[in-house]
């Protein structure tokens, strides 16, 4: 089965074919840990997260997405906004052939009680790492940034 494919300041990359993608990601701390997760459509690590439905705001979008990846119900109090990723050169190229633009509001939330973490279709893992086991991930080129930028953040 193929694999999806992902891209960031590579001019290697596709051109997209379709529309720009505008979805939300969520960097999930317990304690002083980050929950990733190990995507089913690559070899890559990710922040939880995915599109924007139409009828959704931002902050419905990654609720939702954080529900579905991880079976967590999170309170929209705990929605702390980091910022708005939308480098030209976040590419992503899925199996199906669509190729597009990612453009990606990251929030940040941290969770009080141990999560109970249930995996979806979508990921073949969930795992919470440390910030020193973050930066040798192999994770998903269009999320770079984030996890670059947050890491400088945090260190």
């Amino acid at each position: 089965m193929p694999e999806a494919a992902f891209y960031y300041k590579n001019p290697a990359a596709p051109r997209p074919n379709k529309p720009p993608i505008l979805g939300a990601c969520a960097i999930i701390q317990y304690r002083s840990t980050y929950l990733m997760e190990s995507r089913a459509d690559s070899d890559r690590w990710a922040f939880i997260g995915g599109a924007m439905e139409p009828e959704e705001s931002l902050e419905d979008c990654i609720l939702r997405e954080i529900r579905e990846e991880t079976g967590l119900a999170v309170s929209p109090g705990l929605l702390q906004f980091v910022g708005v990723y939308s480098d030209p050169s976040r590419i992503a190229a899925y199996p199906d052939g669509n190729i597009a633009r990612i453009i990606s509001a990251v929030y940040w939330i941290v969770l009080e009680d141990e999560p109970v973490l249930h995996c979806s279709k979508e990921s073949r893992q969930l795992q919470f790492f440390t910030i020193e086991q973050l930066a040798p991930l192999t994770v998903a080129e269009t999320q770079l940034d984030i996890l670059s930028d947050f890491i400088e953040a945090l260190l």
